[in-house]
């Protein structure tokens, strides 16, 4: 068996943090932090206060050599300041004689978010006395487990605290303040570089950091990491990039705020808490810096866009899903994206080493008698790691890997419900299971390395052909359903072991392909429909025949139609059905839903479902259209708006109306239907309505060259007197006179999106809606 092998004395352990697993949150004279009120969740978690011995026992069987834990501030300081509590610094004497005694490296971090409540209810990290506290409470802590702890990081993941706890709210302290957000980012860096200098003079021999660093890319660019950029996606990503990753590294690693952050931080928060001598204490040298990968951020430019209050001075930028597979927390799951950032990292701060300090992810684990077969974690993980060896390959200094994280446990705002452990963990009895991951992890370990060439994974087919059965008959034993005989349950379970097969999420949920057979469902839309159905049929198609899947049109046009399709799909005659809904709500997509067949739909259904589905930012494209005829110094807009039982259409509505909202204008509205008369004959309305009119933006293309050819009948020059912007970008768009500013939709990539999410509830993966960006072509008419 070939190994790829990691370099020698390479450091694999795992991650956690004290809120999440420790629990007993008033025991031993622990004061509240700021997410013992904030979680919605009761915070005993792991229980592992008392079970410690327990967990550090699973580290060593898994063969760990590193375990990096954080310290509970109000469990040390129960008011953040002032006397230590003796029991506190306790128990962490307990936990590090344990580690050591299983041969296993303590890595401690001191801040892991859990701010003790008095000093939020002194100010928080908005005050710059927080930053001094935490250094009085890093010199306490290393005074008392400096000599068995190898290394301290001084915060995890500042961005997130700052900018989710004081910017959204959506984190502890649950605060909505771009100052505050900003406030806090630099009194954290401030923090960090006062705790090194404690920890320091108080004998620490290895003092770094962990940061949470996401690459920032555009959609495109997630394919094609080379791919060249227009000004204003550009513009976008390092803007981004700045808000971050540099916000945070750059005054770590050079003493320096990035200088495109300053005037961002200085609109929103002014520049005085950032003190003369403070970037020069931030700049302590470290020894070590953490990176947490999870997934990337991609972005691009949307003019119309406001700022995510997580993102302060993030306006006219579009945060995009991407259609690829993800987690049950819906993020992207890119594994090259870790080569990138190492290489980036190991370029630009080219002194520095590194750990990855957390690398994971949430999936939904089932529980079966023989055990948690998580195969999509393993598959996570492993490809992040050959991610890692790739980049390590090339150059990049990185000392070792820590999984987040041991155990399921209480996911900040998530509560219970998240589960990123190795080890299963019933939080009604705290039994502690080992999933198939951990077992997987320590052969890794174990190997130091990874197995070069990967065994092809045996199937359900495999499995029942060996055993001479039907597959719904080993999902059904897979399943621990009763209904299986003995005899046949003991069979197929020797073939199970003999093969090493895992099963994946469909077997487990009894949703076995039998046809390979996808139904592709097409309606006859009124709305943009015939390239946009054409661009479906061609792609969808060409993609899942590439897959090996069959396809099966099916036209759904009559009651009589609708009743024979959900006939064919119950009696499970397809694996997955694509549906072109009808523009209006009907309820053929509910009744498909029920059916426990995978089902994905093109274009947001009229009624909220739990069914994905593959839609256009319809409305950040309208107020991007809007944004531009009001920079062009347009203010009678007129809107030709209908039909309004249109999905597209109503979200065009609202992003016309916020734009006008945030220009203090109110909208001049117009109903047409979808035809070119109709649209003329709403602008002739429109003109009536307000003599001044100098601005049409209209639902459709269609509706936009009728009212090119009202205007042209009332005698108005376009653009001079009236400029006309319309939506779609069909073919006609640029063959008018004059060409038609338009929102261009992205017709082939709506496809594709289609094609890939439905392969992905094929393979039983957690999937989410896509919603692909769309962009303004600006020709002669505005």
């Amino acid at each position: 068996m070939s190994i790829a092998s990691f370099p020698e004395g390479f450091v694999w352990g795992v991650s956690t943090s004290a809120f999440q697993i420790e629990g007993a949150t008033s025991a031993d004279g622990r004061g509240p932090a700021i997410w013992d009120a904030f979680s919605a969740d009761r915070a005993e978690a792991c229980d592992h206060y008392h079970r410690y011995p327990e967990d550090v026992q699973l580290m060593k069987d898994l063969g760990m050599a590193a375990y990096r834990f954080s310290v509970s501030w109000a469990r040390v300081f129960p008011e953040g300041a002032g006397k230590a509590n003796p029991a506190g610094l306790d128990f962490y004497d307990r936990l590090l004689d344990e580690l050591l005694a299983a041969g296993i490296t303590p890595y401690a971090t001191l801040y892991h978010w859990d701010l003790p409540q008095a000093l939020e209810d002194a100010g928080g990290w908005p005050s710059r006395d927080t930053a001094r506290h935490f250094a009085d409470y890093a010199a306490a802590v290393c005074e008392r487990l400096g000599d068995r702890v190898d290394t301290w990081f001084t915060l995890n993941e500042p961005w997130v605290a700052a900018f989710l706890g004081y910017g959204s709210g959506i984190h502890a302290p649950g605060r909505k303040s771009a100052a505050e957000a900003f406030k806090s980012a630099h009194h954290m860096l401030l923090a960090h570089g006062l705790g090194a200098q404690a920890l320091r003079s108080a004998g620490a021999a290895k003092v770094g950091a962990v940061l949470n660093i996401s690459p920032v890319m555009t959609p495109a660019q997630v394919s094609d990491f080379g791919r060249e950029l227009s000004e204003e996606d550009a513009e976008a990503v390092a803007r981004i990039d700045a808000l971050v990753n540099r916000q945070f590294l750059d005054p770590m690693l050079r003493g320096e705020y990035p200088a495109d952050l300053l005037p961002i931080i200085e609109r929103s928060a002014g520049l005085n808490h950032i003190q003369e001598g403070d970037l020069e204490t931030i700049a302590q040298p470290i020894d070590l810096l953490g990176i947490n990968y999870y997934t990337p951020s991609v972005v691009q430019a949307q003019p119309s866009e406001p700022a995510d209050p997580a993102f302060p001075g993030s306006e006219g930028i579009l945060f995009c899903t991407i259609p690829t597979a993800v987690t049950a927390m819906g993020w992207p799951i890119v594994p090259n994206c870790l080569s990138l950032l190492l290489r980036r990292i190991s370029r630009e701060y080219p002194d520095i080493e590194l750990m990855i300090t957390e690398n994971g992810a949430d999936f939904v684990d089932v529980v079966t008698g023989d055990g948690i077969h998580d195969m999509e974690r393993i598959s996570f993980i492993e490809e992040h790691l050959r991610a890692l060896r790739s980049a390590i390959a090339d150059g990049a200094r990185v000392r070792g890997y820590l999984v987040w994280t041991l155990l399921d446990n209480l996911e900040w705002a998530d509560g219970y419900q998240r589960k990123f452990g190795l080890v299963h963990v019933d939080f009604g009895t705290q039994r502690r299971r080992m999933k198939d991951s951990a077992l997987w992890y320590r052969d890794v370990i174990r190997r130091n390395g990874l197995v070069e060439t990967r065994p092809k994974r045996p199937t359900l087919e495999t499995v029942a052909a060996r055993a001479r059965v039907s597959r719904a008959t080993v999902s059904r034993v897979v399943n621990g359903e009763a209904s299986v005989s003995p005899d046949v349950r003991a069979t197929v379970m020797r073939v199970v072991q003999e093969l090493g097969y895992v099963p994946n999420a469909a077997a487990r949920s009894l949703v076995t392909r039998r046809t390979n057979t996808i139904a592709l469902v097409l309606s006859v839309p009124r709305h943009g429909g015939d390239p946009l159905t054409a661009a479906v049929v061609q792609y969808v198609t060409s993609m899942l025949e590439g897959a090996g899947k069959q396809i099966t049109l099916m036209l759904a046009d009559t009651a009589e139609s609708h009743r024979r399709i959900v006939q064919h799909v119950e009696a499970r005659l397809v694996d997955g059905v694509v549906l072109l809904p009808p523009d209006r709500a009907d309820t053929l997509a509910e009744r498909l839903s029920r059916t426990g067949v995978p089902i994905v739909l093109l274009g947001k259904p009229a009624i909220a479902s739990l069914v994905p589905y593959v839609d256009v930012d319809n409305a950040g494209g309208a107020a991007a259209a809007t944004e531009h005829l009001l920079a062009l110094g347009r203010r009678h807009l007129g809107m030709i708006c209908g039909p309004m039982d249109l999905v597209a259409v109503q979200d065009r509505l609202a992003g016309h109306r916020a734009a006008l909202q945030r220009a203090g204008l109110q909208p001049l509205l117009a109903l047409a239907d979808l035809t070119r008369p109709s649209g003329a004959a709403a602008t002739r309305r429109l003109l009536g309505d307000d003599p001044a009119l100098d601005a049409v933006f209209a639902a459709t293309d269609q509706l936009a060259i009728g009212a090119l050819r009202a205007a042209r009948e009332a005698g108005r020059r376009v653009p001079e007197d009236l400029a006309i912007v319309g939506f779609d970008d069909i073919d006609a768009a640029s063959a008018t006179t004059p060409g038609l500013t338009t929102v261009r939709v992205p017709v082939a990539d709506q496809a594709l999106a289609l094609a890939r999410l439905l392969l992905s509830r094929l393979e039983g993966r957690h999937t989410t809606s896509v919603v692909l960006p769309t962009r303004l072509v600006v020709r002669d008419s505005a």
